[in-house]
């Protein structure tokens, strides 16, 4: 696989050339007064990213997995109930996380393809009198689908139960690259990572954590060390770590704020829209479909394609990488086989993502697909035209 050509897959992502600066860095003592002061903005940073003011952000050497059991063992205790919705692998794999750490989790089983059920959670939420449920997971973006959930309406249904439960979101591929908001949806644990919307390399576990949460850590009996939130809050008011930090990518996180800071929130989640939906509009000229089930659940960072019956989406991913030297994301779970995965987030523009439509259009031609050679890329074309992206790009500062 060549290293020149852009990658498709949902994460990690295009590492921009000033990122990959920005953690060029010598090693530093990472308990001096210049950690600390290069530390501060980056925790800061991924506040106004999240949308809090709030809330405690806090990073861990890990990745998104991470987070997730940083958020569990910090703040649930062995036997607790939580609610869950499983429609897609990153939503499974959150339960099983939960299972292997003694907590009970009430599963409410979806389509593949379709979002959190925010009615069916209301319903059980709304029958738990006695407020077992300590609880509730909400993936914003499910990864293996290209699924966006409505995390207002899982707060809805929580506020309207009048339900003390904690809101959880799995916000590793969506937060940074689709508007997120911490503190009006009410989320009390943000799980993310470096190396999706903050276009960096896998490596840091970003948890935005709430007041609400905090509180809860308190009462918490899970077993926790590495990932103990009193640790490292302790820590952070010396302006470090309880261990050996990730120097350069704390660096490179400061970075990646700039990035997209100067290129404004707005303008960033327009621009994953616009390449989003050129892409979709490929899809369409070739005469496919989106795993997602309804518009309004579209991806806007990954794009999850159901390729005909009959026809192996795997052997799309393997046959672009062996001939074209292009990684796009194979199905996983009950999907395996039956999709391919176009990740468009992070550092992707337009241009970029008419390469990817191409080189998936050519494997598919090669494949015997039923596609038009040049269908695709012509929509794509014609819709990036038409809006005129030029307001959308990283500016030139940035890129």
């Amino acid at each position: 696989m060549s290293t020149q050509n852009p990658v498709f897959i949902p994460g990690p992502t295009n590492i921009p050339d000033r990122l990959r600066r920005a953690i060029d860095v010598p090693t530093i003592d990472h308990r001096s007064s210049l950690f600390a002061e290069a530390f501060k903005p980056a925790v800061d940073g991924v506040r106004r990213v999240l949308k809090t003011r709030d809330g405690e952000v806090v990073i861990f050497p890990s990745t998104g997995t991470g987070g997730w059991e940083a958020a569990i063992t910090n703040t649930l205790s062995p036997g607790d109930r939580v609610l869950a919705a499983r429609h897609g692998m990153f939503s499974h794999r959150w339960i099983d996380l939960c299972r292997r750490h003694g907590l009970e989790v009430e599963v409410i089983e979806a389509e593949w393809g379709e979002g959190l059920p925010a009615d069916r959670f209301a319903e059980v939420l709304a029958a738990d009198r006695g407020h077992g449920i300590k609880a509730v997971l909400a993936t914003h973006n499910e990864t293996a689908t290209g699924v966006r959930s409505d995390i207002a309406a899982a707060r809805k249904a929580l506020d309207e139960a009048r339900h003390p439960a904690l809101l959880f979101v799995d916000g590793v591929s969506s937060i940074a690259s689709m508007d997120f908001r911490m503190d009006e949806w009410g989320v009390d644990l943000a799980v993310t990572g470096s190396q999706k919307g903050f276009m960096l390399p896998a490596g840091l576990a970003i948890v935005g954590v709430s007041r609400k949460a905090q509180a809860a850590m308190e009462k918490a009996t899970c077993a926790r060390c590495f990932f103990d939130f009193r640790d490292m809050l302790s820590a952070y008011q010396r302006g470090g770590y309880p261990y050996t930090p990730p120097l350069n990518l704390i660096f490179g996180l400061v970075e990646a704020v700039k990035m997209l800071e100067e290129e404004g929130l707005p303008a960033v989640f327009a621009r994953h829209f616009r390449i989003a939906e050129g892409i979709r509009k490929a899809v369409e000229a070739w005469g496919l479909s989106l795993c997602a089930r309804d518009p309004r659940l579209y991806s806007n960072t990954v794009s999850a394609i159901v390729v005909p019956h009959g026809l192996d989406g795997t052997r799309v991913v393997t046959h672009a990488a062996e001939k074209y030297g292009v990684a796009f994301g194979v199905g996983l779970g009950e999907v395996a086989g039956k999709v391919f995965r176009i990740g468009h987030l992070g550092s992707m523009t337009d241009v970029m993502a008419l390469s990817g439509i191409a080189t998936a259009e050519m494997a598919m031609a090669d494949l015997d697909f039923p596609v038009t050679l040049g269908s695709g890329v012509r929509a794509a074309q014609e819709y990036y035209r038409s809006t005129n992206g030029v307001s959308h790009r990283i500016s030139r500062k940035a890129a």
